[in-house]
């Protein structure tokens, strides 16, 4: 089983930056495919981005296109998470998991190693 750790999140202004990492451990990460998911206080765990264990292929949400990006480090063994253009609503706890279930990228019930998360919060 793998190990997953967040960081880098914190408080930031609309329109900034901010880049998590995703360190893992127990597990070479590129065996599996990897995958971002936030949750906002009152609302259910939502899909963010995800990249395929070849990572030729990412996966997005609609909300997210254009403005993040997902990216792997297999020395480091990290997944990272670039956050541009933040806005208010992008406020959440953001988590990384990896997917060892079959079927869509975008469903949390597929991924089954989670990290504990980090919070992001936006100010307008």
């Amino acid at each position: 089983q793998v190990q997953l750790v967040e960081s880098g999140g914190g408080l930031v202004q609309a329109g900034g930056s901010l880049r998590l990492s995703c360190a893992a451990s127990g597990r070479t990460i590129s065996t599996y495919p990897m995958g971002w998911f936030r949750q906002a206080p009152g609302k259910e765990r939502e899909f963010v981005l995800a990249l395929s264990m070849s990572a030729t292929t990412t996966y997005y949400a609609d909300s997210v296109k254009g403005r993040f990006t997902i990216s792997r480090d297999n020395a480091r063994n990290t997944v990272y998470l670039q956050m541009n253009s933040l806005k208010p609503e992008d406020t959440a706890v953001y988590y990384c998991a990896a997917k060892i279930y079959v079927g869509d990228y975008y469903s949390p019930s597929r991924y089954k190693y989670w990290g504990q998360g980090t919070q992001v919060t936006v100010s307008s």
